[in-house]
């Protein structure tokens, strides 16, 4: 009888892939999109004087500018009688009127040789979308003296 060998089948190497050009593109698709992204200013970065807890004895040199915004959105300038209705859409995030009377009241302040100071009442049931956006509008205009009310006279 002959003798059979048998053979055994040499096993190929399995197929590797070379990623080390894959990292590196990886890391220029990260570093285009750090360069070519821009960064906003997050509301907490603008440069706002919020009073402080302690209650304060000085009058200001100005009357203060009062704005009202109500839980429909709706945002009021002046109290009582002289209450005036400014911006009405809660969907309109620019605050066209509210920045023209902030703007005038500014310059009116300005002119005088105080410090504009803007005391805002907000409804309980409002949106704080609303309140951010009206502190927007205050940046805008260069008014950093702000106060939140609960009393309107």
């Amino acid at each position: 009888m002959a003798r059979h060998k048998k053979r055994t089948n040499e096993e190929e190497p399995a197929p590797d892939l070379d990623i080390s050009s894959l990292i590196d593109i990886c890391f220029l698709l990260l570093i285009y999109f750090i360069v070519t992204s821009t960064i906003k200013p997050r509301e907490q970065d603008l440069a706002m004087a919020l009073p402080s807890s302690q209650p304060s004895n000085e009058q200001p040199d100005i009357e203060p500018m009062f704005i009202k915004i109500e839980s429909s959105g709706s945002i009021f300038s002046g109290t009582g009688a002289s209450q005036t209705a400014l911006d009405n859409d809660p969907n309109e995030r620019t605050l066209p009127l509210l920045l023209s009377q902030l703007e005038l009241y500014n310059a009116a302040a300005l002119s005088a040789g105080s410090k504009p100071l803007v005391q805002i009442y907000v409804d309980p049931e409002s949106t704080q979308q609303r309140v951010i956006d009206v502190l927007n509008a205050l940046a805008k205009t260069g008014i950093t003296s702000l106060t939140f009310t609960d009393l309107i006279e």
